[in-house]
């Protein structure tokens, strides 16, 4: 082959190859870099406003961080950054419920028999716990200053905004619940596991799109989460060496916010101070401290459960209150008649009590009667034993003798 056919095909190759990678897939673009202080919270905001909740985690974090939270999701032992939302213990069973069978013919039914037509009371809880929440916030040792003032201003925001609004309104309700429940069954985390299986990767990438049907829910009662995002607004305050304080200013439900966060620099990247505090403190928990939110959320529904099993047969109020071992006493000091202790003496006895020594049954007549049991005159010759020594006489006396004997020593 020709020195000039050489060169020609060395140049076609090279012509082939150029066109192949210039119709390729373009290059995944470069993760941003928080290299401005004030970008450590812009950045943070324009993933909540795409509603990417897995972004959210990378840059929040740094990469050796995140890798160790990765794991500690994995293992069951953190939700973070879930643990920053209120109730976030309760998330996975709120997923749970909306995916459940049937849930949204139960929860129309439930928030009709309810809530329906109850603004008034809605408006009244929701002043309530708005004081409440702002009260714990101001005295939970968990939070910095700056994360006190910042939340307070959310909750009254968002107090504000529940106490003019309609949340008893039937249309909406009935519109809203079927959006819920379609979105929770599309994240697939419905199991008792899914989180700890998916991690927190993936399990953020898929609460995204429930995330966004969410704020649409809020929207239709005049919540617009993504109006405030869109107008929050940042500046710098002050900055020294690798530490700097960012103000931020927004409109949340029509209530303005002003309040400051602090950032600092690691590794030529900036982050929030008190997200890195939190979720160090959430990867280093131990395996039972950070498991509590399962705890917690297996408690809630066993008290569901409990609610919702049918009612037990009917007791007097001193009966329910008092254990059943002391039931008897009871009803004998408030009658205060001689009729209970016949009553009683007629009651059959387990085999148990019969073989008692008479050493055990003699401490049993010698003890004080507690005062709930005493009746209320004070008994004299001819009247009734106490409860306690009458038992223990009437059954060895219905024993025999060889009952009443003390017991062999082994």
């Amino acid at each position: 082959m020709s020195i000039v056919r050489r060169v020609r095909m060395i140049c076609l190759s090279t012509a082939l190859l150029v066109a192949a990678a210039g119709c390729g897939p373009d290059p995944a673009p470069a993760e941003p870099v928080a290299s401005l202080p004030t970008q450590a919270v812009t950045q943070l905001v324009a993933d909540l406003r795409r509603n990417d909740l897995a972004g959210y985690a990378r840059h929040a974090l740094p990469p050796e961080l995140h890798a160790r939270l990765e794991t500690a999701w994995r293992e069951g032992r953190t939700t973070w950054p879930l643990t920053e939302l209120p109730l976030h213990d309760r998330f996975p069973t709120f997923i749970a419920a909306l995916a459940a069978q049937n849930a949204e013919r139960d929860l129309v039914a439930s928030f009709r028999r309810q809530f329906a037509g109850a603004d008034g009371e809605l408006h009244s809880a929701a002043r309530t716990l708005g004081v409440f929440a702002i009260q714990y916030v101001r005295s939970e040792a968990v939070y910095s200053d700056t994360e006190r003032d910042h939340h307070a201003q959310l909750i009254g925001a968002i107090s504000q905004w529940a106490q003019t609004t309609s949340l008893g309104d039937s249309a909406k309700g009935r519109a809203a619940i079927p959006q819920l429940v379609s979105a929770a069954r599309a994240t697939g985390l419905a199991a008792p596991d899914a989180f700890a299986h998916n991690g927190m990767d993936r399990s953020l990438r898929r609460l995204g799109p429930f995330v966004e049907r969410l704020k649409q829910v809020l929207g239709g009662y005049g919540l617009d989460l993504d109006a405030a995002l869109d107008s929050v607004d940042v500046t710098l305050a002050e900055q020294t060496g690798d530490t700097a304080r960012v103000r931020i200013r927004y409109q949340l439900a029509g209530e303005p916010v002003d309040a400051y966060v602090l950032v600092e620099r690691r590794q030529d990247r900036w982050y929030l101070s008190d997200v890195l505090r939190h979720a160090q403190a959430e990867v280093e928990a131990p395996p039972r401290a950070a498991s509590a939110a399962g705890q917690q959320a297996a408690w809630a529904r066993a008290v569901a459960n409990r609610k919702s099993a049918p009612p037990r047969p009917a007791a007097g109020k001193v009966e329910a209150a008092r254990p059943a071992a002391t039931l008897p006493d009871a009803g004998k000091a408030e009658s205060g008649k001689a009729e209970a202790g016949t009553a009683e003496a007629n009651t059959p006895e387990p085999a148990a009590k019969a073989e008692g020594s008479q050493a055990g049954a003699g401490k049993a007549a010698n003890a004080p009667t507690p005062a709930a049991a005493q009746p209320a005159a004070k008994p004299g010759a001819n009247s009734a034993a106490p409860a306690a020594a009458s038992k223990p006489a009437a059954a060895a006396a219905a024993a025999g003798p060889t009952a009443a004997a003390p017991p062999k020593p082994r």
